[in-house]
């Protein structure tokens, strides 16, 4: 690994304002577990590190029952998905972040690593798109909020202006219902080859409520709207799912690359989508009969 210089603010502010004068030769580190393998293997122009683990607040958790989550953009997977607020209000994010590689990588990633990596196929994506999440950055212009499908631009790239930092992701108050699923090569440790969340509500074996967000097969992580307002009001059968599964298709544009083809992650979006929507129908709601 070349040389770095390395940086500890104590404020947000003030790692801002050193971003802002390194530019492209600055980079944050917050867990590492992405920025240490690019500079090992020279994939990052970075010569000056700006970690963030100093500055207070950033690692907090915290619910307000009318506002939702604050999650701190320092929370690492595995503090997030063991918060007893997390895994009451918010199973499917707990979900997700248990979902994400080794116990190892979860004890030191973070969730604002895992959304700014910008990586199509990011877990904790489709999990915070269901919940309607909003970034909150800061910057040397002061703080705004960012909603989440708004968040993400290409691989690689968000929405975050020079000098900008994520500071936390508010979360509203949702249904508690939800399933994130990912299919990969392997069982641990894998990026997804195509993931997917659900967020549900059934009432009188009706979906009243539905949001879904798919992962890895577009150039950003993306709501699937066609299919939340197809299947709100209906009864869940094979028909009406077998439907859903056609909308996920249009919805998507998969690449092909060293996980999998294009064509076989098409193939695999219908099958989660539907797979998906009844395992969350399983766990929250009734069946229908069909």
């Amino acid at each position: 690994m070349r040389h770095f210089d390395y940086l500890e603010p104590n404020t947000v502010e003030e790692a801002s304002a050193l971003l802002s004068e390194g530019g492209e030769k600055a980079a944050l580190l917050a867990g590492g577990t992405d920025l240490l393998i690019k500079l090992q293997e020279d994939q990052s122009p970075a010569e000056v590190l700006i970690s963030l683990a100093a500055i207070p607040g950033l690692k907090e958790i915290t619910l307000d029952r009318q506002g939702g989550l604050n999650l701190g953009a320092m929370a690492t997977m595995a503090q997030t998905a063991k918060h007893p607020d997390v895994q009451k209000h918010f199973p499917l994010l707990a979900d997700a972040c248990l979902k994400v590689g080794s116990q190892q990588i979860r004890n030191m990633g973070t969730v604002g690593g895992n959304l700014c990596n910008a990586s199509p196929a990011a877990d904790l994506a489709p999990a915070l798109l269901v919940y309607g999440a909003q970034a909150r950055a800061v910057g040397t212009g002061g703080p705004r909020l960012i909603p989440l499908d708004h968040f993400f631009l290409g691989p690689g790239k968000t929405a975050l202006k020079g000098g900008e930092i994520l500071e936390k992701i508010l979360i509203p108050m949702a249904p508690p219902g939800g399933i994130y699923l990912k299919h990969t090569v392997r069982k641990a440790m894998d990026l997804p080859i195509v993931g997917i969340a659900v967020l549900l509500r059934m009432e009188d074996s009706l979906c009243r409520e539905i949001r879904v967000a798919l992962g890895a097969v577009a150039p950003t992580p993306l709501r699937a709207p066609s299919i939340e307002s197809f299947l709100k009001g209906r009864r869940f059968t094979d028909e009406s799912l077998d439907q859903a599964g056609r909308l996920a298709l249009q919805a998507v544009s998969p690449i092909s690359d060293i996980r999998a083809s294009a064509e076989y992650r098409r193939e695999m979006v219908g099958v989660l989508t539907r797979r998906a929507i009844r395992q969350a129908q399983e766990v929250y709601g009734p069946r229908s009969e069909e």
